[in-house]
């Protein structure tokens, strides 16, 4: 997102990391009806479709992909890791302006269906890590990827490492503008949810988690028709779902089990 390109002292020598966690809830009333959500999520978002997932990311960063290593895993689960480069523009000895890949980067996914049969929810992680060399910023991927999975609890971690020069040799330990993750989401999203910062500045360190504020319960139920169930039924569904979410979002058991 930065208007002004920097002049530099040759390539970018930094390293840009964003750890991209989403969880989406379901409320599956028996143990059965749980494993069926199991099976139907893990075949929902198999190792294909998270590869074509990653192929728009990569795109969107404007980076080469050079190698893609997928795996579905048993009883459930899947990962895809992408090896990826971005082209810089060196000037050789000679003078002339060569192209060179910093091929050390990577996208890397992994999702993890759970259940407990002592618990009506069942939820669905979806761990994704970019990490980029030089101008490619990840930021500009959060859209996207918030859209492509049903997103009720998000947390995100992005770091900035290293440094590189100026023409003047100078230091530069950040290339773009940054206060808050929220900086690089939309604000239609951003309407959706809670979310809150923890930042280390000083570090280019930014943390953000967003708790999605509506529960349609609807959204949330499956195999089961809403109108199916009595309306004390439903307020005791829709407490569960935002009691999980809420301990989730906060890293912690507040509610007794």
């Amino acid at each position: 997102m930065t208007e002004n390109k920097l002049k530099l002292y040759g390539f970018n020598n930094l390293t840009k990391s964003l750890s991209f966690n989403i969880y989406d809830v379901c409320y599956a009333k028996t143990e059965r009806e749980q494993r069926d959500y199991i099976a139907y999520i893990d075949e929902q978002y198999n190792s294909d479709r998270l590869t074509n997932i990653l192929l728009k990311v990569t795109d969107m960063i404007g980076a080469q992909v050079l190698n893609i290593s997928k795996q579905d895993y048993e009883p459930q689960g899947a990962s895809v890791t992408f090896l990826i480069a971005e082209e810089s523009m060196i000037a050789s000895k000679s003078g002339d302006t060569v192209v060179s890949h910093l091929d050390k980067s990577h996208v890397t996914v992994h999702t993890f269906p759970e259940f407990h049969p002592g618990n009506s929810i069942a939820t669905f992680r979806v761990d994704i890590d970019v990490t980029t060399c030089g101008e490619i910023t990840p930021l500009q991927t959060l859209d996207y990827l918030i859209g492509s999975f049903d997103s009720d609890i998000i947390t995100m971690d992005y770091r900035v490492r290293g440094f590189t020069r100026d023409i003047d040799g100078k230091k530069l330990y950040l290339d773009h503008y940054i206060t808050s993750i929220q900086n690089y989401i939309d604000t239609v999203i951003l309407k959706k949810y809670d979310a809150i910062d923890i930042n280390v500045y000083q570090s280019n360190i930014f943390h953000t988690k967003m708790l999605i504020k509506d529960v349609d319960l609807q959204n949330y139920l499956f195999n089961t028709d809403v109108y199916e169930l009595p309306p004390q039924t439903r307020l005791e569904i829709t407490n569960s779902l935002r009691k999980e979410m809420i301990e989730i979002f906060s890293g912690s058991n507040i509610y007794k089990s």
